[in-house]
């Protein structure tokens, strides 16, 4: 049986996540999050593991990370977690590894949109997410990175485009379903993943800046 570890499971895609896997495979789950057991309903208790934990504690991720096959970050934003993160993962069976990063990190993105994204996200959060996306680039894990651009919730809406990386950004906006449906294609199909770094957007996207804003 497979096994999946939700890191952040309490955010908006890793639950998304979550309630597809529940309902799509036979997965066993670890969800992982700060005060989890009072923010989270455990779904299937013959499935799930949920583990109050931060993710700066390299021995409880180790723990949780024992026999797992895949893990989903759900938050790239802090330089030490990640590095924690990924520590553990190379002590426990490496497990392949889905981070959730933001666009902007190699300079890809171009044009007014580019000039908007940079203005609203600022130096000093790109380079935090820059310098994590550095820590899983040269680890010795299996990797992809998922570059999102900004996020906004579509019940159905599942439409998403990936670049890679060295290529343009482009799109301005996706749907958090989209992201969730892409996570679960790459759990389906690692190899053609294995070691990239994903710009993710919705089609026909080319916006100066986001439809919601």
């Amino acid at each position: 049986m497979m096994k999946i570890i939700i890191l952040g499971a309490a955010g908006q895609i890793a639950r998304m996540l979550t309630t597809r896997l529940i309902q799509e495979s036979d997965a066993e789950l670890v969800l992982y999050a700060r005060n989890a057991t009072n923010r989270l309903k455990n779904p299937d208790e013959n499935r799930v593991k949920i583990v109050d934990g931060d993710f700066n504690e390299e021995a409880k991720l180790v723990e949780a990370m024992k026999d797992a096959d895949f893990i989903y970050l759900n938050d790239m934003n802090s330089l030490e977690a990640t590095e924690a993160i990924v520590k553990a993962a190379e002590q426990a069976e490496q497990p392949f590894l889905i981070g959730a990063t933001i666009l902007g990190i190699y300079d890809e993105v171009a044009g007014p949109f580019g000039k908007w994204n940079a203005r609203m996200v600022g130096q000093t959060g790109t380079n935090r997410h820059k310098r994590s996306a550095q820590i899983v680039e040269k680890s010795g894990l299996d990797y992809s990175l998922l570059r999102l651009t900004w996020l906004y919730n579509e019940v159905g809406n599942l439409n998403y485009m990936i670049t890679q990386k060295g290529e343009p950004f482009i799109g301005a906006q996706v749907s958090r379903e989209a992201v969730t449906q892409l996570i679960l294609d790459i759990v389906s199909d690692p190899n053609k993943y294995r070691k990239t770094s994903l710009g993710v957007s919705e089609p026909n996207t080319d916006f100066a800046k986001p439809s919601f804003y």
